[in-house]
C-alpha cells in the first residue's frame, strides 16, 4: 500500500550568499532537478510525495503535516549540528523519517570526532591531527608530509582544493589559516594517502546489504597518486565512477567488510556511504562515513544499480523501504 513521503531538502537555488563566504558554500545542497528525480523515483514506487524543503519550511507546516514518513535528505543550514537539524524535529514530533538519526548525523559530520571512533574500533584510517591556528604550528607531532588539509565539518568536498595537498611547513600553515579563516572552524589534517579511492554504498539495518564497489577515476586515471576529490572536480568531466571496481576479490572482500564495520559502529541507518583511500601497497584507509549521501542521478548509484542489473528508482525505493520496516510501516 502506498504512503505519503514528506521530502526534506536544502536547495542550492535557496542559499543566499553572503559576504565573505567561500564559492562552495552551497555545496552540500541539492539541484531542483536532483528533488525531482527522487521523488519520480517515490512516486514510482506507488507513493504520493509531498515536497517540503528546508528546516524553516518544516517548522512552518509541522503542525499541520500529514504524512507517513519523511524522505530526509535535508543537510541543515549553518553549525557543526546542521545535519541534526531536520531528524531532531521530526524526532520530537513522533514522524517516521528515512535515514540516520541526529547523533549519527553529528558525529560523523564532524571528521575528527569520526576518526577517534574508528581509532577506538580498531578501522584503518590516516593519521591525523588538529589544527587550529596555523601560526601556533610548529610541531606537527607524529604525521609525515606530505599532508592533505580538510575543514573538519563539512562535506562535499567543501575546501578542498589541490591546495590542500601540502608538502611542507609553509605551505601546510598557510593552508591551515585559510581552512580555520574562511570556514570558520578547525581543519582536520591527516597524512596523504597515494594511491587509488573508492567508495562503497550500504543501504538496510538489521542486515544491510553492502552495494559494489565504486572505484574513482580522476583525468583518466584510476591508479590515482596524488589526485584527489576536490569541489572542482566533482563539478568536471574529470571526474568518473567505475563500477564494479577493478580490484582483486580479495581487497574487494577487504573494502566491503570495514564499509560494513563502519557503517555499523557509527549506527547509520537505512543508507549509507564509505570512502576510502588503497596505499601503493593495497592497504585500505575508511576516510570517512556519509549516513547522508548524494543521491544525485549523477552520482555513484545509477553505476551501481546498473552493475546490480536494478534502476535508480529501484535503489531509492529499497532506501524507503528499510526505513519502512523499521519502522513496521510496511
Amino acid at each position: 500500500m502506498g504512503k505519503v513521503v514528506g521530502l526534506t531538502f536544502d536547495l542550492k537555488t535557496d542559499y543566499k550568499f553572503k559576504q565573505g563566504d567561500p564559492r562552495d558554500a552551497n555545496a552540500e545542497f541539492d539541484s531542483p532537478s536532483t528533488i525531482g528525480v527522487i521523488a519520480k523515483a517515490i512516486e514510482r514506487g506507488g507513493h504520493k510525495v509531498i515536497k517540503i524543503g528546508n528546516v524553516h519550511n518544516l517548522l512552518d507546516k509541522l503542525d499541520e503535516l500529514k504524512v507517513d514518513i519523511v524522505f530526509n535528505i535535508s543537510e541543515g543550514l549553518y553549525g557543526r549540528n546542521r545535519e541534526s537539524q531536520v531528524p531532531v524535529i521530526l524526532e520530537m514530533k513522533g514522524i517516521p523519517y528515512v535515514g540516520s538519526d541526529g547523533l549519527t548525523l553529528a558525529l560523523t559530520l564532524d571528521k575528527l570526532l569520526t576518526k577517534k571512533i574508528f581509532l577506538a574500533e580498531k578501522i584503518p584510517t590516516p593519521r591525523f591531527m588538529e589544527a587550529k591556528d596555523g601560526d601556533t604550528l610548529d610541531d606537527l607531532d607524529h604525521l609525515k608530509f606530505p599532508l592533505i588539509v580538510k575543514p573538519r565539518y563539512e562535506g562535499s568536498s567543501k575546501g578542498l582544493s589541490d591546495a590542500s595537498r601540502v608538502e611542507n611547513m609553509d605551505d601546510f600553515k598557510k593552508q591551515v589559516d585559510f581552512i580555520v579563516n574562511t570556514y570558520h572552524q578547525p581543519a582536520l589534517v591527516e597524512e596523504f594517502i597515494s594511491g587509488s579511492e573508492y567508495t562503497v554504498a550500504i543501504i538496510g539495518n538489521e542486515e544491510p546489504q553492502v552495494l559494489p564497489v565504486v572505484q574513482i577515476k580522476i583525468d583518466g586515471k584510476l591508479k590515482l597518486e596524488d589526485r584527489f576529490y576536490t569541489f572542482a572536480r566533482i563539478h568536471s568531466r574529470r571526474l568518473e565512477y567505475v563500477c564494479p571496481a577493478r580490484i582483486s576479490k580479495e581487497l574487494n572482500t577487504i573494502i566491503q567488510e570495514l564499509a560494513l564495520k563502519s557503517y555499523q559502529v557509527l549506527e547509520c541507518r537505512d543508507l549509507g556511504r564509505v570512502d576510502f583511500r588503497v596505499d601503493n601497497s593495497g592497504r585500505p584507509f575508511v576516510l570517512e562515513v556519509n549516513p547522508l549521501p548524494s543521491l544525485s542521478s549523477a552520482d555513484v548509484l545509477n553505476p551501481i544499480a546498473k552493475q546490480m542489473d536494478k534502476t535508480y528508482e529501484e535503489l531509492i525505493n529499497r532506501i524507503l523501504n528499510s526505513a519502512l520496516e523499521r519502522y513496521h510501516l510496511n
